[in-house]
């Protein structure tokens, strides 16, 4: 803001393309993915994004910087969207749980450490070193990747093995099934591109519990700013001090993961009571996956009401960073049942499911930062904090009444398993 001479409102606007790119990539990333292998995708997607942070850093305008964030987060939306699929690839079906948990964690757990680091970044040298550090981080993961990670997509590994088997034998009627497929690409990154809307529009729990995640993402990137009207408001917090209330959110999320092996054994319970009452042995059904997210609906408005009321100059600055550690918690709790269960119940559909997820979060992201400075200016810290509760709470019962008649609703679905 002092360096190009622009209001808040249109520096935030940085951070909206940034995630305007995040939402709009899965859909054009994932089926190529499914074409060309992980692999591929996430080494030139990674030195994509490594490229686009070379602007942000040198820009001289902030139009050049709300261009540049916004391909860089087109470029590193691969890592939220792919990796969803790697995550599948890697382990069988009754060992997914602990796995999608830290996959739905980690790309919250990212823009809570951010301004930590951030803080001190801008606080004691100047804004191009965030730039800075984020392409020496990127360039260490980029060469990480290239010499790493291998290819996980099972179709892709076939088709290679075709190929050498072609070669050893001279044999061309060996073929994997992917070499067989007639589709285009063109073909499959339009249909991936109407899917998802496809199923916002005619899925009831597709739509519900993207707009209760949605929702959380926005209350998320709209507190990037909110922390520092709170806590440099009432407690005339530095940049630096500002950035450490973060990890109250961190320390939320880590300690979700950390509850999963109590998920996890209420999993198996349910699972065998399925048994019990006839089901076939190890048989699943996807509402068993939607507790965590049950348990995250009550934990965030009690985090955010928590938050909202003890922010008094009165009241001693940990007490409401305890109420982040509440929501953040929930957050997690919820992402990861939300997400398990998409990809449970749709699973001829998963990858459209989450990118539907992704562009619903990523218009919430995208706009909410706008208003949440100003939101708070106005209402106060105490009735802001209420109001985004009082949304959670409309949402809250969403997670249960899907849990209870998830299975009735699924049977008169044409995308879903029923």
């Amino acid at each position: 803001m002092d360096e190009f001479h622009c209001s808040e409102e249109v520096a935030m606007l940085g951070l909206t393309s940034f995630v305007c790119g995040l939402g709009l990539g899965p859909a054009l990333l994932a089926p190529l993915s499914e074409f060309y292998g992980r692999r591929p995708i996430y080494i030139s997607s990674l030195a994509f994004f490594f490229i686009w942070l070379i602007p942000s850093a040198v820009a001289r305008n902030i139009e050049t910087m709300i261009i540049a964030r916004f391909f860089n987060g087109l470029s590193g939306s691969a890592f939220l969207s792919v990796a969803g699929g790697t995550v599948g690839d890697l382990f069988r079906r009754h060992e997914l749980h602990t796995p999608m948990m830290v996959y739905s964690a980690s790309p919250f757990i990212g823009p809570v450490l951010g301004p930590a680091v951030g803080g001190f970044i801008n606080q004691f040298t100047n804004w191009r070193w965030t730039f800075y550090t984020l392409m020496i981080w990127s360039g260490i993961l980029l060469t990480s990747f290239i010499f790493t990670v291998p290819e996980t997509y099972h179709p892709v590994l076939l088709r290679k093995k075709a190929v050498r088997l072609r070669k050893e034998t001279g044999n061309e009627n060996l073929k994997a099934p992917i070499e067989n497929i007639t589709r285009s690409v063109l073909g499959t990154v339009l249909v991936s591109l109407i899917r998802p809307f496809e199923l916002l529009y005619s899925e009831l729990m597709v739509l519900n519990l993207c707009l209760f995640s949605a929702l959380l993402m926005g209350i998320l990137y709209l507190f990037f700013g909110a922390f520092g009207v709170v806590f440099e408001g009432t407690y005339h917090f530095q940049l630096w001090q500002v950035g450490l209330t973060f990890f109250g959110i961190f320390v939320g999320m880590v300690a979700a993961i950390g509850l999963d092996p109590i998920f996890h054994r209420n999993y198996y319970r349910l699972v065998q009571r399925r048994e019990a009452e006839g089901g076939e042995p190890g048989g699943s059904e996807p509402e068993f996956r939607l507790p965590p997210a049950i348990v995250g609906a009550v934990l965030v408005p009690i985090g955010l009401f928590w938050f909202g009321w003890t922010s008094y100059r009165w009241v001693y600055w940990i007490v409401p960073v305890l109420g982040s550690v509440i929501f953040g918690m929930g957050e997690v709790l919820l992402f990861g049942g939300i997400f398990t269960f998409l990809v449970d119940a749709y699973p001829h559909y998963a990858a459209s499911a989450l990118a539907a997820n992704s562009f619903v979060r990523s218009c919430f992201g995208a706009t909410f930062p706008l208003f949440g400075n100003q939101m708070y200016e106005k209402l106060g810290y105490q009735w802001a904090s209420s109001l985004l509760a009082f949304l959670s709470l409309l949402m809250m019962p969403f997670p249960y009444i899907f849990y209870k008649y998830g299975k009735r609703i699924r049977v008169n679905s044409k995308y879903a398993k029923s």
